[in-house]
């Protein structure tokens, strides 16, 4: 059997030797930039998994180089749109947002997280507006976003910008995962709770049938 972690392109080496206990092979994807509009997005890094298991990757256990950068197809808009539509896709986002620090920290700028007191509240003014009960009801397509993001934001709309490109970025990050999982016959696996809850409503609410495993992380 043969696997693709998601929804990172990196994952802890504790994980890799989980995955590597129990699959062939181990795809992994580099790092999503995503294009939002041509002159909006997120950078790119170069780094990858077979960076530091160069003997994995020569042997064939690590696959790595899929590529999944760049603007969306209509396709993939109209997948991330059906999420961001589905109110209980919505639920498990924002309950992963206000409870998972890692959660947060893969949607947001690292240096934004810093904590004070309880390791799980972030100290960032706005990633504790983002994680408030209103933004789980308020409608988001990727059109809105886009929209968002040729103005010049107040502080409010400069909220909604942020908590809707996460919204985009979690549903593309699981979408690019169906799409790999499907063209190469490959089981879904990963070490997130939270991303494995959503890619199981998607594929729940839309009949696929899609492998998905999640590997439990213990003291690390």
């Amino acid at each position: 059997m043969n696997a693709l972690y998601y929804p990172f392109h990196l994952c802890h080496v504790q994980t890799l030797q989980q995955l590597l206990a129990n699959y062939k092979q181990i795809h992994f994807r580099d790092y999503m930039a995503l294009q939002l509009t041509p002159l909006v997005g997120t950078t790119a890094f170069s780094d990858r998994m077979g960076d530091a298991h160069q003997d994995l990757v020569h042997i064939g256990r690590i696959v790595q180089g899929h590529n999944v950068s760049g603007p969306m197809s209509p396709d993939v808009i109209s997948a991330v749109n059906r999420d961001l539509r589905d109110s209980h896709w919505r639920a498990l986002f924002h309950q992963a947002l206000q409870q998972d620090f890692r959660f947060q920290r893969g949607l947001f700028d690292i240096s934004q997280l810093s904590h004070t007191g309880n390791p799980q509240t972030p100290a960032t003014p706005i990633v504790v507006e983002l994680i408030q009960a209103d933004w789980e009801d308020i409608p988001y397509q990727v059109e809105t976003i886009q929209a968002l993001s040729r103005t010049l934001f107040s502080a409010k709309n400069d909220a909604h910008y942020e908590y809707g490109f996460a919204l985009i970025k979690t549903a593309a990050a699981l979408v690019y995962t169906i799409h790999l999982c499907q063209h190469l016959c490959l089981t879904a696996i990963t070490d997130s709770q939270a991303h494995h809850r959503l890619l199981m409503r998607t594929a729940e609410r839309d009949g696929l049938e899609l492998p998905n495993a999640c590997v439990q992380r213990k003291g690390y």
